[in-house]
């Protein structure tokens, strides 16, 4: 079982701080502009692979009437970060499980590059910012080309200070400041056999191209898994959007700014559960469903007003896809030190979503603890008043940047 903490329900939808190049309409791009990612097809793919590998597996590990929302492109990045310091069997299997057999890693590095440095600059009204931290304990030898890889290809701000509370306290700083203070602690403790901590932080906010009129949201019953009602702020629009019918669940696609970034709702028919439609998902089902399912149709889309804060241990999650060697003595990390055996102690997670009227805000940090072993008719309706899904993506790029399954939105 994974170590899971929930924060609590609030009502927002998880980006993550990534605040390198955080952009503005004042920003670089005019308003309205729009620029395409463009990574190779094998890598696009090989993500989305992940993404619905990873969050299967989240899902069998967490109790079926809980919250999720994760990124997987945050998890991604962090541990591609790992990968340039990774050798032998322990790279293999880090590769294998990001679904990147095959690809050389300066390959890989050159669209994590990418994804760096397109993203946010994708759509000029949306906010997206990608950041990336390593901290080492000072007096801890950390290997030149390791150095050089992070800083050129991931962006990342490189810092050795004493492991005391100062770190600890400076570490969660940059997170805050990162996610626009969204997640404002990633380190708990630092303990005596750390010596590294690899971070990646997401942020995300993007006002819906067609927002939702205050006037419209209503107390509506949402049904629990349980069969159970309760009263939630739901927002509710009519717009011509992507949607799609379907045999277990319809799905309906919202556009953020210029229409680059979506989210698109996933919602269950009849009895179906959608736990059961994600243990389901593949993808190429999802990559069917962008590419040839949704068609732009007049539909009703009723949404619940909510916000959560979520944070999950990954090691037995990661475990369960493929990477193992790494949490065990036998780890093969010498391109990030020679001399010294070490091993990851921790991959974890922190998330933060908000959906309201306007758009959405969302914002991750993955932190990797590194440690020594030794230490017309009707209109057709679209509304989520049930246990539901959503995937926040970039279209150029076909990109997930985060899954979530809600099961209980709590009002504002």
């Amino acid at each position: 079982m994974i170590n899971i903490v929930r924060k609590g329900i609030i009502v927002s939808i998880f980006l993550s701080g990534l605040m390198i190049g955080c952009t503005s309409d004042e920003g670089v791009n005019p308003p309205n502009q729009v620029n395409n990612v463009e990574i190779p097809a094998v890598v696009s793919n090989g993500t989305t692979d992940f993404a619905v590998d990873l969050f299967k597996n989240l899902q069998q590990a967490e109790p079926a009437e809980e919250n999720l929302f994760v990124s997987p492109l945050s998890l991604h990045i962090a541990l591609g970060m790992l990968l340039n310091g990774a050798e032998n069997e322990t790279a293999a299997e880090i590769l294998k499980t990001l679904k990147m057999e095959g690809i050389s890693i300066q390959d890989l590095n050159k669209a994590y590059n990418t994804l760096l440095n397109d993203l946010p600059v994708a759509d000029s009204r949306v906010a997206l910012g990608l950041a990336n931290s390593v901290w080492y304990k000072s007096g801890f030898t950390v290997e030149t080309d390791f150095q050089n890889i992070l800083k050129q290809t991931f962006n990342a701000d490189i810092t050795g200070l004493p492991f005391d509370d100062a770190a600890k306290d400076k570490i969660n700083k940059w997170a805050s400041d990162h996610t626009n203070g969204k997640i404002k602690s990633v380190i708990e403790q630092i303990n005596p056999q750390h010596v590294m901590f690899l971070l990646n932080a997401l942020y995300f906010k993007g006002d819906w191209k067609y927002q939702f009129d205050t006037k419209n949201t209503l107390d509506t019953p949402f049904t629990l898994q349980n069969g159970t009602a309760k009263q939630v702020k739901m927002m509710y629009t009519k717009a011509d959007l992507k949607a799609a019918a379907g045999t277990d669940y319809n799905a309906v696609q919202l556009p953020y700014g210029n229409g680059q970034f979506n989210m698109t709702l996933i919602i269950p028919k009849g009895d179906k559960k959608i736990g059961d439609i994600i243990s389901g998902l593949t993808a190429g089902d999802w990559q069917d469903l962008q590419a040839n399912r949704l068609s732009e149709q007049n539909v009703e889309v009723g949404l619940p007003k909510f916000s959560l804060e979520y944070s999950a241990n990954l090691n037995a999650v990661l475990e369960q896809m493929g990477i193992k060697k790494v949490f065990t003595d036998a780890a093969e990390l010498g391109k990030i030190n020679r001399s010294a055996d070490l091993f990851v102690d921790f991959v974890k997670q922190d998330t933060y979503l908000a959906i309201d009227e306007k758009g959405t805000e969302a914002a991750a940090v993955t932190s990797i603890g590194i440690g020594l072993t030794s230490a017309g008719p009707e209109k057709p309706r679209y509304v989520c008043d049930r246990p539901f899904g959503l995937i926040i993506s970039e279209k150029t790029s076909n990109t997930i940047l985060f899954m979530g399954r809600i099961m209980n939105p709590e009002s504002k």
